[in-house]
């Protein structure tokens, strides 16, 4: 290891070469590390009156201590425990195998069970309640440990890197910065550039479509699959983290790099290139029940699990594989076989950025740390399985199977936004029960990691068995680089790190010396969990997370059950002994409240997506009308007029040129649900995509007025309007919608429901320009409007959800943003 708490300044080459003795060693100044950035350093050289009786003087860099290593961190995403062949999953993962061959596997390494308060521990090496992040940012509500905000007081390896020396960088997944913050602006302290990384090439929330990803470098949404015909997303980030590393090399081949690397996959939607999914067809006929089993069978024979665990029960939730109709079973196949070619893609293209690393030759002094998902196997597909997954999070838990099946061929393309049966999450948690979201149980917590330093780890290819959890990753860094934790840093006094170093591990002297990391809290929307000494208390889940929980929510604090289980004996959590050792669960429920109290997980709240409706800061608060003018694309659905489950009207003022215009005067989303107003061929259209299930189209030539409205639209100014009346109260509800023109109705239609609580994850608010995908197949993209919007207004009335309604709904809502 390298030795600890000094970082070193050292004069560039130049000024050794005016104030040094040619040839003599680069001088270097030492400081304590404990503040960053260091305050200046004084002027060293000495001025007269005439440059030629002075001698100048260059401020010193900051350069990380000799020898320390370049960092990649990698994370990928939904995958539990048992997805990945290196943790006995029947997925091949050869670029972790690589990493595990050439270092060491984790058996017992745990996340938080929910993306982003994972992702805002592991950057920060403290509790995700610590860091404001809880919850997801999407629920965040206003207590400390729940404000989706990373404090200045809780500065990330990305700043405590770069301050020290390192080139920083973050490619793919956010998803902690606060869903408020994501236009144009600002602010951006909370991006991962306010966070010390120096450049950041990834998408801002918790997914995103492969196919037309809702991209950022920087600070600036970008386009890079126009014209690029089957672009995808996952190749497109592995390409960007080489050319970043080969330009860093040319322009500073010493300086080391913090890379930090997370694919989007495997979150929905599971959207892998074609060639990827035929590697697995026919590979899950034996349903997801064998599969299980044959997962079980090879985590003992590699040795990832001991051979005394035991494989817990089958729930009762979760119809058998043999209940299944023929059809179900093919559809069912064919997701898995999209989730595993999408596994073993995203494995394939962090090999490629694994590679670049030995090709510019840095492997040996570079220290790689491959965590296999940010939580468990994802549930949200439902129990079916969703060929568009917004279905789902709009509280459709089953679209209708026909329409499904017409999907079968294209699952995963770009026709499709899919996600895949709680049957196959639940195997790929193997040997653990439950699944992502459920922080009480190791199938939601247990990740795989794998961890390599040539020439540091001994007994390559061996296993840890030693309990440890992702705010452990910071300090590890930080021993292996001999850069200490800052007390403060821009001026800010820091939170202690939380986790401890697995550093003490990498010894093969230490192979099966006690675990440096005793205790650990779980909580996760009340379930909750503690971990001291090798016992494990835990709350029992009330509702399984793939229902929409619409039930009556236990008390909080004295309505759960709980269950106890010695770990240290009990690898998966099979045998409870809570009624056979009622002392030592009390003792453990003693301690969770301490660990909570200290940790910030207080107040305790089980509402869980319930929380959508908490008033949070927004920038367009209260306002119920929206003006715009000309063209403005991009922008997040967090900052657009909000339509649904009220009435609305758009009115567009337009200039229609010589020779007419046609194009997108605005809409909202696209192919997998969404709204646009535009002209095609000169006629004014609205069409509302419920979804792609159905879409509603208000055309010329429908109307009252057909004969002189169904043609295209003089040359001259023109008032568009589309008027919505609501049939509410009450969710997706339908309605009546009038398109007119200049003060004529050319268009009535009723409509029987509307989307009741998300038209869209991941695209925009575009106005003048269609970006990403079309609400329909009518045009082709950019579909950029060849006329003037002089004027656009949107009017909405108030919601007309009761509380009820809304409590009802919002429990699916959430689950898109994990």
């Amino acid at each position: 290891m390298l030795a600890a708490a000094v970082m070193t300044v050292a004069p560039s080459a130049w000024t050794q070469q005016i104030n040094g003795t040619p040839g003599s060693p680069d001088a270097t100044v030492t400081i304590d590390g404990k503040q960053i950035p260091p305050p200046p350093l004084p002027f060293g050289g000495v001025i007269k009156e005439a440059a030629t009786e002075s001698k100048p003087y260059w401020p010193p860099r900051v350069v990380p201590p000799k020898g320390a290593p370049n960092i990649l961190l990698i994370m990928t995403d939904d995958q539990g425990y048992g997805v990945s062949g290196t943790f006995g999953g029947v997925i091949p993962t050869p670029a972790l195998d690589r990493v595990a061959k050439a270092g060491l596997r984790y058996t017992q390494f745990h996340s938080t069970a929910l993306c982003s308060p994972t992702r805002a521990a592991l950057i920060t090496g403290r509790n995700h309640h610590s860091v404001g992040s809880g919850v997801i940012g999407e629920l965040s509500t206003g207590y400390p440990g729940y404000d989706s905000i990373i404090g200045l007081e809780n500065a990330s390896i990305g700043s405590i890197l770069k301050d020290n020396g390192y080139s920083t960088s973050w490619f793919g997944k956010n998803h902690n910065t606060p869903t408020y913050q994501y236009s144009v602006a600002g602010p951006y302290d909370q991006w991962p550039s306010g966070m010390g990384f120096e450049y950041f090439y990834g998408f801002m929330g918790g997914e995103t479509d492969q196919w037309t990803p809702y991209l950022f470098r920087d600070h600036t949404q970008i386009f890079p699959f126009v014209g690029k015909p089957g672009y995808n997303l996952t190749t497109d980030l592995a390409d960007e983290a080489i050319k970043h590393m080969r330009d860093l090399n040319a322009s500073a081949p010493d300086k080391p790099f913090f890379l930090y690397y997370v694919p989007g996959g495997t979150h929905s939607p599971h959207q892998p290139k074609p060639e990827w999914v035929a590697k697995f067809k026919g590979k899950f006929e034996m349903g997801y029940e064998k599969l299980r089993d044959e997962i079980f069978a090879n985590q003992k024979r590699l040795g990832v699990i001991p051979a005394d665990a035991q494989l817990t029960p089958w729930p009762a939730e979760i119809p058998k594989w043999d209940s299944l109709s023929l059809l179900e079973k093919k559809l069912f196949e064919r997701q898995a076989e999209v989730f595993a070619g999408y596994a073993a893609y995203t494995d394939n293209e962090i090999g490629r950025v694994i590679q670049e690393v030995e090709n510019m030759g840095k492997l040996d002094n570079t220290l790689i740390i491959y965590i296999c998902g940010d939580n468990g196997t994802s549930p949200e597909g439902t129990l079916y399985g969703a060929f568009n997954q917004l279905t789902a999070y709009n509280g459709i838990l089953k679209a209708p199977e026909a329409l499904q099946m017409l999907h079968y061929e294209n699952w995963g393309t770009d026709k499709t936004y899919p996600h895949m049966a709680v049957g196959w999450s639940w195997a790929f948690d193997t040997p653990f029960k439950w699944t992502k979201q459920v922080a009480s149980h190791f199938g939601g917590t247990r990740q795989g990691l794998a961890i390599s330093w040539p020439g540091h780890i001994k007994g390559a290819g061996a296993i840890r068995s030693q309990f440890h959890h992702v705010i452990d990753i910071v300090p590890t860094i930080l021993e292996v680089t001999g850069i200490q934790a800052p007390d403060m840093v821009n001026g800010i006094k820091q939170r202690p790190i939380e986790g401890v170093s697995m550093a003490y591990t990498f010894d093969q002297a230490n192979a099966n010396a006690p675990t440096k990391h005793d205790t650990q809290y779980f909580e996760m929307a009340g379930n909750r969990g503690i971990y001291h000494d090798g016992w494990m208390a835990n709350t029992t889940p009330f509702a399984p997370p793939w229902d929409l929980a619409t039930g009556k929510l236990p008390d909080v604090v004295n309505g759960y059950k709980w269950e106890l289980y010695h770990i240290t004996e009990d690898y998966s959590q099979y045998n409870d002994l809570a009624a056979k050792n009622p002392d030592k669960l009390k003792e453990l429920q003693a301690l969770f409240l301490t660990e909570a109290a200290k940790y910030q997980v207080l107040p305790l709240d089980n509402t869980a997506f319930v929380r959508l409706q908490t008033p949070r800061p927004s920038a367009i608060a209260g306002k119920t009308v929206f003006t715009y003018t000309g063209e403005n694309s991009g922008i997040p659905l967090g900052n657009a007029p909000d339509i649904l489950d009220k009435d609305f009207t758009i009115t567009a003022e337009i200039t229609v040129p010589k020779g007419g215009a046609e194009g997108m005067i605005v809409t909202l989303g696209g192919r997998f649900g969404g709204y646009g107003l535009y002209l095609l061929k000169g006629k004014p259209v609205f069409c509302y995509n419920f979804l792609d299930m159905e879409r509603f189209r208000w055309e010329g030539g429908l109307g009252l007025a057909r004969d002189v409205l169904g043609k295209a639209l003089a040359p001259g100014k023109h008032t568009l309007a589309f008027d919505f009346k609501y049939d509410g109260p009450g969710p997706a509800k339908g309605g009546t919608g009038v398109l007119s023109v200049d003060g004529k109705e050319l268009a009535k239609k009723t409509i029987k429901h509307t989307v009741p609580l998300m038209m869209t994850i991941d695209e925009t608010f575009d106005i003048g320009v269609d970006t990403r995908t079309g609400v329909d197949d009518s045009y082709t993209l950019p579909f950029r409007f060849a006329g003037t919007i002089d004027k656009l207004t949107f009017k909405l009335g108030p919601s007309q959800l009761s509380a009820a309604d809304k409590k009802a709904v919002e429990e699916a809502y959430a689950k898109a943003n994990d």
